[in-house]
């Protein structure tokens, strides 16, 4: 018997199709320069939690549920009167994915949950931060290696991000 291990297909997918495309159009001498994706954070602020720390768990446990990894809870991290908030008070909930759950994650995403938002014409492609980093609306970060947000928009796009429009450049 043999033991085959499993890989996500986004995964296999990024190392026979997207590395070769990328290496094609920038030219890289190396598959080692090729931008990958490093992390994917999911992040929520929960509006009320100063006065009700149930509010909290749940957004803990939602996104624990969506991430399919245990989430954290953010804390304050300076005392502002006008909002009744003390320092070190839970505001949120965090979650860090990497790997195989992150691939899974991002295929969840790409493949499931965005076209079944009611009028979906694609993802802003203007989201990203100039170092490579891409925010979704929905408080979610993928964390690529790309140094530009060329490279980094055209491994999202190799990997079947649904972007808006095709770039003019």
């Amino acid at each position: 018997m043999s033991t085959k291990t499993y890989t996500p297909r986004l995964a296999d997918k990024y190392k026979k199709d997207v590395v070769p495309a990328l290496v094609k159009k920038f030219g890289y001498t190396s598959v080692m320069q090729a931008p990958k994706l490093e992390k994917i954070c999911l992040n929520r602020g929960v509006n009320g939690a100063v006065t009700d720390k149930k509010l909290v768990d749940v957004a803990l446990e939602e996104l624990s549920t969506i991430a399919g990894q245990k989430a954290v809870a953010t804390m304050s991290k300076k005392d502002i009167s006008n909002f009744k908030l003390r320092k070190n008070m839970p505001i949120g909930a965090r979650v860090t994915l990497r790997g195989e759950k992150m691939f899974e994650f991002l295929d969840r995403l790409i493949a499931v949950a965005l076209p079944r938002v009611r009028d979906f014409r694609g993802v802003n492609e203007k989201s990203f931060d100039g170092r490579g980093n891409y925010t979704i609306g929905v408080t979610e970060q993928i964390v690529t290696t790309a140094n530009t947000d060329e490279e980094a928009y055209e491994l999202l796009k190799e990997l079947g991000m649904p972007f808006k429009d095709a770039r003019n450049k």
